[in-house]
Parts: structure tokens; sequence; C-alpha cells
């Protein structure tokens, strides 16, 4: 029997869906191997492609459909049947949330980001309360009754081996023994109830791989993660064990890239990597193992049920304003807003497709725990209401363009959203004021480490001023403001000429010639020659970050192919080898 044509859209997007979600986990599959293989390119590669995997797909799917039905295909009412024939198809597979989430993409795709109602496609999903089950368990489960805690955790590591051999057993098996006993209470370690619970999919990021599970107990149960490395000579050794909530919570940092790990039903795993980090929203966990437009969809059905549930307005961020984007935020919500201005400052050489392109480098790039993920919406709707008789003014004046306002709406045709921090300027300038001597070594330092590590992953932060780089609430200084960034290994680094004659150093304009990606470290002083206290904190922990020499040493790094450890915890809590 021939399609229906509502059919017929609703069966193309399943393929394609489909198809999708086959690639993804066949990407996948091959970290495992180039983790052993100690193939750290290939890690980061795979990545990318993931990332990419998913918009290419949702063009190839509405570029068939619209194939398929030209001019039938922008008929709305074809597609609101079709929603009501796709979510009887979705309910026969393991990821229906994921696939509700490709027909809004697609559907948007087709229709340009307009016509956007819950009429035609999934602004609420469907599901409701309907929860899929593999019907196996998610963990693996070790009773302390089955001969003691080092056997334990010694059928432990067997099960989790790799294909190449532990360096060290015996070793890593006591440095977790003495983790043990240093973290757990002693009763909880003497109850032989007391159960370990690990994911059976191991999470691989950059450089290691990750086990997570749970210490089970009478009273409760916490979280752990051990994190396995490999020794690029043929062998794996556990470097460290975390337990400590924040310790696990930044290890699923929006900073970091995405996990690469095998998921059989998504929202079963969710909802478990929920119950062992509640301090990680369920858009946050779906971001953390690469289902980023899924977080995207669950932020903005969380923000709409937000807005229902509060009163408060929509203000100008705090901290200085931005040349190329203004900020705002709710209050009571955890988010900054970010829109492409209309006109940028003289000094910004850059245009707002090139805005839009360093966003996306960011989303494809190893962020290192040092740059803020970012989700990219279209004709995001907001009520008119909500928005303060100020920040309307301030929008209305620095980017009508991207704006439609109505009496009841304020519609931004393309803005950013990501995680609200507080501005590194704003927080030194308070440690100064309170004389909080801790607060300001540890901001000026994290400070120091970012624009490093960044570095390191070969990227040029550009703009370093305190106020594009924000504090997290684990007090990490996280890099926010894209618009500037280069890779490392596109800059000319260069050390300022002396002038031929006086005059020339009392100019306007430098006496020496300057090309596009020309950098003078040197002038980099200026960035703390605000107060004496943080100049001379930053010249004695990072005076490096001056000279050319260190860039130039960075940058041959990169260029040799070195990926430089960075990883999700401090150094003082790795185990001894």
């Amino acid at each position: 029997m021939r399609r229906k044509k509502h059919q017929q859209i609703a069966a193309q997007v399943m393929v394609f869906f489909a198809e999708y979600r086959l690639s993804f986990q066949e990407l996948t599959l091959f970290a495992q191997e180039y983790f052993e293989a100690a193939d750290w390119r290939a890690i980061q590669k795979l990545a990318s492609e993931r990332i990419d995997l998913y918009s290419e797909m949702v063009r190839e799917a509405s570029l068939a459909i619209i194939d398929s039905l030209e001019e039938k295909a922008y008929e709305s009412d074809l597609w609101h049947q079709a929603k009501e024939y796709y979510t009887r198809l979705i309910l026969q597979r393991t990821d229906p949330e994921l696939a509700e989430t490709f027909y809004n993409s697609v559907y948007c795709s087709v229709f340009k980001h307009r016509n956007i109602d819950n009429a035609h496609m999934f602004i609420r999903s469907s599901l409701g309360d309907h929860n899929v089950h593999s019907g196996e368990a998610i963990y693996s489960s070790y009773s302390l009754d089955e001969g003691g805690m080092i056997r334990m955790l010694s059928r432990m590591m067997d099960d989790y081996a790799f294909n190449i051999p532990w360096e060290n057993k015996r070793r890593d098996l006591r440095n977790l023994l003495q983790y043990m006993k240093s973290t757990t209470p002693d009763a909880v370690l003497a109850d032989t109830e007391t159960t370990i619970e690990i994911v059976k999919s191991v999470f691989f990021r950059n450089k290691a791989a990750y086990i997570i599970g749970r210490v089970h107990f009478e009273n409760g149960s916490e979280p752990f993660v051990v994190a396995v490395q490999n020794n690029e000579k043929g062998a794996v050794y556990i470097d460290t064990a975390l337990s400590e909530e924040n310790d696990v919570s930044v290890v699923f940092s929006f900073t970091r890239s995405y996990f690469l790990v095998d998921i059989n039903v998504p929202s079963e795993f969710i909802r478990f990597l929920h119950t062992l980090i509640p301090g990680k929203s369920i858009p946050e966990l779906y971001s953390s193992i690469g289902f980023y437009k899924q977080a995207k969809a669950e932020f903005y059905r969380g923000f709409v049920d937000h807005l229902a549930a509060s009163e408060d307005q929509f203000v100008v961020a705090p901290g200085i304003k931005g040349m190329v984007m203004a900020v705002f935020t709710l209050p009571s919500y955890p988010v900054v807003f970010k829109i492409i201005k209309d006109r940028f400052s003289s000094s910004k050489n850059i245009t707002r497709e090139l805005v839009k392109e360093k966003y996306q480098l960011v989303k494809r790039h190893d962020r290192v725990g040092r740059m803020a993920d970012t989700q990219e919406f279209t004709n995001f709707s907001f009520p008119r209401e909500r928005f303060s008789p100020e920040l309307l003014s301030e929008l209305q004046q620095v980017a009508a363009s991207s704006m439609e306002i109505t009496e009841t709406e304020v519609l931004i045709k393309h803005l950013w959203t990501e995680r609200y921090m507080t501005p590194l300027n704003m927080f030194i300038d308070t440690a100064l004021q309170r004389n909080d001597e801790a607060a300001l070594f540890h901001a000026i330092n994290e400070f120091g480490k970012a624009i490093k590590q960044l570095a390191a992953a070969n990227v040029f932060a550009g703009d370093m001023l305190f106020k594009n780089f924000g504090v997290t609430r684990h007090g990490r200084v996280v890099f926010y403001d894209y618009d500037e960034i280069l890779y490392l290994t596109d800059c000319n680094f260069r050390e300022i000429p002396e002038p031929m004659y006086p005059e020339q150093e009392l100019a306007n304009e430098p006496w020496y010639s300057v090309g596009p990606n020309d950098i003078f470290p040197e002038e980099f002083s200026i960035l703390t020659a605000c107060n004496r206290k943080v100049r001379k904190l930053f010249n004695e922990l990072h005076g490096d970050l001056l000279t050319v020499e260190y860039w130039k040493s960075v940058q041959q790094q990169v260029l040799e192919g070195e990926v430089v450890d960075v990883f999700p915890y401090r150094k003082v809590h790795r185990f001894p080898r």
C-alpha cells in the first residue's frame, strides 16, 4: 500500500534518525581501540566527527523530504499529521526522546525555524511517564561478602580489564584499598551488606578512561569515579579515584568535551547517572555523554517550566558589557543569554558570521575544562512582561536587528545560552575589597593555568582581560568570550622591536608593522596593570606568559602532535606510581 504523504514524512525522518543513531554508536565504539593504542589525535577527531554527525543527518533528512514532496513539504497541516504518526513509530524504539528531538531538528530545518508550536513538533515531549527499560542491569554489582575487600577490588579490575594489561595490578589494588579506607567509614567497610555498583560501560574522553559507580550501603550511597590512564608503553594504570561530590561533578563539567560511552537506552542511563550525581541537571548529563541536542530540548522545557513558576525579570548580566555580545540573565536561573550586537567596537575586526564560526569551533574543540559549552537557539521566544525596561531598552539599542517585539513577546532570532559564572574581574575585586589573600591567589593562579591549558590544546584566547573569564561554583576559572580566539598554531609570536628614536615610543600608532595574527606577549602586562598586588602575584605565578619563548615552545609542542595531559582532577589526588 502506498504511504500517505504525512506517513512518508514520518517514515523518512525515522530512517535518517535510525542511521544517525547507528553511526553515532559505531563512532563511539572506536574509543576503546584508540585509547588502548594511545592514539589521542584519533580520539579527538572521533569526538568532532560525532558532533558534526547530527547536523549532517538532519540536513540530509530535510533535503530528502523536500526533494520527494516538493512544495507539499511546506504544508504545516501535513506535519501536524506526520507528528501524530511519528509519535506511534518512536514507541518501538529504545531512544524515543532522541527521536522526538531529531524530528524537531528536521522540522526546523525545513521551515527555517518558523511556525514553531507544539502542534507540529515536540516542544513538549509526547512520552509523559513512558520510561524505557532495557531489561538488563546498567551496572555490575560487587559484594563485600564475596571474599573481602581485596578480592572484590581484584575481581572488579579483572572485569574492567582492557585489551592491554594493567601496568601493575598489585600496586593499583593497594592504592584503591588505601583510598577506600581513607574515605569510607569503617562501619560501611565492615558491613557485608555493602555493595559496589559500577556502570558496565566505560567512559572515554581524551587521554583517559573513567569507571563510574557508587558504594551502596545501608543508609545511602556514595558515587565514585576511577580514572584510568595509558602509560603509552602498552599498559594501563589507575591514576586516581574520586568520591567527593564536587570532584565527581567536575568530571562531568560543562567545560569538558563530551564522553564517548556505549549506551543502549539513553533515558535509562541518564536516570541512573542522575542518582549518582543529583547536583547535575538532566540537560547537563545528556550533554556530557554527547547528546547535546537532547540537552538543548531538555533545557528549553525546564526553562519554560521555571518561567511559569517564577516572577523575577530578565536583567542585564552582571559585569562589564562586551563589545561583541549583549548578555542578559534571569537572576533566579543559572544561565546567561548571549546575543550578537548589531555593531561592534572599532577595535574589533570581526563579522557576525565569524562570531558564529568561533562558537562552533569551541563546540567541536577539546575544551580542556577551560571553555564553557553553549547551546545555540534560533527564534527563541520570551514573554515581554518578564523583561525589565532597562534590559529591553538596552537590547533595542545594541541588537535591534536580532529582535522582534510585540505587546506580549520578545522574539530573539539568534542567541546562545551558557551556564552563569561569576565574572573573574568581579571575583578579583571582591577578594581585594575583603583582603582575602587566599581567594586572590587562587583566582590569579587559575587565570594563568586556564590560559596555559588552552594554549596546550591549541587555543589562543585572544582577548584575555579578566572580564572575559568566569569563576565556576567549583572555583575553576573558565574562558567564555570566543570572538577573538585563534588556533595557537596560526599565531605569530613576536617581540616588540626597539624604537629607533624616542619620539616613536610616544606616538599613538606602533612604529613597527603588525600582521593580522601577530601577537606580542609583553603587551599582556596590561592585563594586570589594574592593581599592584594582582600584578605581583601574576608575575610570580605565570610571568612566563609574558615571554615569546614560552608561547613558541608550546606552539612547537602542538605542531609536533603532543597532546598535553589536562585531567579533571588536581595533581594531589593522583595515586603514587
